[in-house]
């Protein structure tokens, strides 16, 4: 399992070179994005595909070359193989086919976000892409809500806003969006928002909306974290502080959750306050 560079071919491992130049066979989620690759490293091997709709077939055919003696390398269009990418069934047709599998570890976009996110979470929970049901989306994320932790999202383009507004409103809009766009790319960019203003940031410059998106929420503030409202209180207190008057909003959080009304409602007077303002 080779990593790739996520955009910048200089982030290329020189085991990842030594490795692709050495292996039988090269299989690759997009062969035209791994041809440009090798081609660069000086790698004559011609891929093959393997993606997500022939990765079970691919998996037994690899399986079979493992048992003929061949080395195989598996790669994706970018980053490491098996991270929202095919991969994991091809790990385990070899493994039960008793070959080992190696990792060849490298570039990972997950990894590079959170290293410049400035985090004050002290653990954080790859995601990865959210369903594109919309009732399997708010589903997942009411379950992430409660999660004392960083959560850290892969989006497309065309889906980044909407997305960001559904954070805001599952897991509420004064935690912080990290937005790492195109990274190790030409136009890279790094920007740290309040989750609430994630959509006018979005709105702001058309070219925010473009390119390949890891989306990190960093954990709730300390001030909720203190006044002993959990993330999952103050999610449900923020969505229904749009609706309900602050008392209202506070006291049906209060009865679900248990959290401390006079906090919850100095919560909900603090936001309709800063809407006001």
């Amino acid at each position: 399992m080779v990593a790739t560079p996520l955009g910048n071919l200089r982030d290329v491992t020189l085991r990842a070179v030594d490795v692709l130049s050495s292996v039988d066979r090269i299989g690759a989620e997009d062969t035209r994005v791994t041809a440009t690759l090798l081609a660069r490293l000086g790698v004559a091997t011609r891929p093959f595909a393997v993606h997500a709709h022939n990765e079970a077939a691919r998996a037994a055919e690899i399986a079979d070359a493992l048992g003929r003696g061949q080395s195989v390398a598996l790669v994706t269009d970018a980053g490491t193989p098996g991270l929202s990418d095919p991969g994991a069934r091809v790990v385990r047709a070899a493994r039960d086919a008793g070959h080992p599998v190696v990792p060849v570890p490298g570039p990972s976009a997950v990894a590079a976000a959170v290293s410049v996110a400035g985090l004050d979470a002290a653990r954080f929970a790859f995601v990865g892409f959210l369903p594109t049901q919309a009732k399997a989306r708010r589903t997942l994320l009411a379950t992430l809500a409660g999660l004392p932790m960083a959560l850290v999202f892969y989006e497309a383009p065309h889906r980044v806003r909407e997305t960001s507004a559904e954070l805001a409103a599952a897991l509420g809009a004064d935690r912080d969006l990290v937005v790492a766009r195109e990274l190790t790319k030409a136009f890279e960019t790094i920007a740290r928002v309040r989750l609430g203003d994630a959509q006018a940031w979005f709105a702001g410059d058309a070219n925010r909306e473009r390119g390949e998106f890891v989306l990190v929420v960093d954990a709730p503030p300390r001030t909720a974290r203190g006044e002993g409202i959990s993330a999952e209180a103050a999610a449900w207190l923020d969505a229904l502080a749009r609706e309900l008057p602050p008392a209202r909003a506070a006291r049906i959080v209060a009865e679900r959750t248990g959290a401390p009304r006079d906090a919850l409602y100095a919560r909900a007077l603090g936001r309709a306050g800063s809407e006001d303002g």
